[in-house]
């Protein structure tokens, strides 16, 4: 990070009018991020410094990057939009001065403001690791309300921690399940599996009695294989990491899942280029209804699909509990040593965060974007209640069981170990030992070169 900040340094004039004239799709196809420069909630510079309380009663400002998450994200945070009015109408000590960025903009940005001192004071962004090293971050014990901190599910409040510290706090939440056509299971006569032994025979009657259908979508190729490492080993009582945090990746456990993994495709159930297929053609497979099984994000399903389908808790084996991978971006504070009132600042973030996730207005921002909440109580609401609100931009109401389904899976969620200095090197690594290993290298072996690779 500092040497991506000192570089900037040197280049933030080229940068800076780059960084204004570039438009670009969101993560997810959405809209343009200039379009956040023409809405009254961009007009003021996000880059200008929190104005603090005065003799003259002047509101506290909050400087706030969000990321864009669909072309409905800029209406929910516009100056003249009913959030923004309804919040500062009840917390008129405080403005709020709110900039959408793309995410493939978001990096550029926010590095050129902190090379010129011009940090947001709350910025909504998946990583934190790097800010926390060059101690640009306030701890969340500054600014978190104990009743906020009570209701946020423990997983996701443990993913921002480093260090005995929590620094930032998930905004929303995406989980990882098993889907399966429910038409196809009940042609082959099979019900849902819940172990690999299970899982393994039904893929077997698949193949069998379904011509035409792949039993299995695996997704082993370098855009998302430590996916795959994840859901096969943490459902088989290992995973990444130990019980202390230290490198695992050759355990007994982890061995064990790769050799799951290979026996899946020398059985003929998987697609035909594992290593190579990503997620998305698996989707749309699945859509079709050419695929009985696979894993994926509780938002897979696309609105034109005609297939009856179900989710449920990834299979486990000898007897673990099932877990889910979760994801989660991330909202957090930026210090700023030049406030005059640190408490009246803290104070005002505080106000802020209290009010995005109160039950009502949090579980409304979860079905208008269309991700999980990672509260306990927006989660209960929206089992029941989610068709009280709308999707953003199509008037749709949310889906009860949807919510219903993937919102109990968030207690079981584990989460990639991002914040350990070695976890680029070790995804990589994973990626490598899976596809080796299911061409025929021996799973030990492998993952033991790996182990002293990462660890010594």
């Amino acid at each position: 990070m500092k040497k991506v900040i000192a570089l900037l340094l040197a280049f933030v004039m080229l940068f800076a009018l780059a960084a204004c004239a570039k438009t670009a799709d969101t993560a997810a196809g959405s809209t343009a991020a200039s379009a956040a420069a023409s809405t009254p909630a961009a007009t003021t510079s996000a880059a200008a410094s929190t104005t603090e309380t005065t003799a003259s009663a002047t509101p506290i400002t909050l400087n706030i990057i969000i990321s864009q998450y669909s072309d409905n994200t800029q209406a929910w945070w516009a100056a003249d939009g009913d959030y923004i009015k309804a919040f500062e109408a009840a917390n008129p000590d405080i403005k709020l001065n709110v900039e959408v960025v793309s995410w493939n903009d978001l990096y550029t940005v926010v590095n050129t403001r902190i090379s010129t001192n011009q940090a947001p004071d709350i910025l909504n962004i998946d990583t934190f690791a790097d800010y926390v090293s060059d101690d640009l971050l306030e701890p969340t014990d500054q600014y978190v309300s104990a009743d906020l901190k009570a209701k946020i599910i423990p997983s996701f409040w443990n993913a921002s921690e480093l260090d005995g510290t929590v620094w930032a706090l998930p905004i929303l939440a995406s989980v990882r399940a098993m889907f399966y056509n429910k038409d196809i299971l009940a042609k082959a006569g099979v019900e849902v599996p819940t172990t690999w032994d299970e899982l393994t025979a039904a893929l077997k009657a698949v193949k069998e009695k379904c011509p035409g259908i792949v039993p299995w979508g695996l997704d082993i190729s370098t855009d998302e294989g430590q996916a795959a490492f994840a859901y096969y080993t943490w459902n088989n009582g290992g995973g990444f990491t130990d019980a202390d945090g230290k490198w695992a990746l050759n355990s007994e456990a982890n061995v064990g899942a790769m050799n799951y993994i290979k026996s899946l495709i020398d059985g003929g159930y998987c697609n035909a280029n594992p290593y190579t297929d990503t997620r998305y053609p698996l989707q749309d497979a699945f859509n079709a209804g050419s695929q009985a099984f696979m894993i994926g994000a509780c938002n897979m399903m696309s609105a034109d699909s005609t297939v009856n389908y179900g989710s449920t808790s990834i299979p486990t084996n000898n007897g673990a509990s099932p877990v889910a991978l979760g994801v989660c971006d991330r909202l957090m504070v930026f210090k700023n040593e030049s406030a005059a009132d640190q408490d009246a600042r803290n104070a005002a973030i505080s106000k802020f965060f209290d009010y995005f996730y109160n039950v009502d207005n949090y579980a409304k921002y979860m079905v208008y974007e269309g991700f999980l909440p990672v509260t306990t109580d927006a989660s209960e609401q929206l089992a029941t209640k989610a068709d009280q609100y709308t999707v953003g931009g199509s008037g749709a109401a949310g889906n009860n069981e949807y919510f219903a389904t993937f919102c109990n899976m968030l207690s079981s969620c584990n989460f990639y170990p991002t914040a350990k200095t070695e976890w680029i090197d070790v995804k990589q690594g994973v990626i490598d030992a899976e596809q080796r290993i299911c061409q025929g290298e021996d799973a030990k072996t492998v993952l033991d070169a790996l182990q002293t690779q990462i660890a010594g």
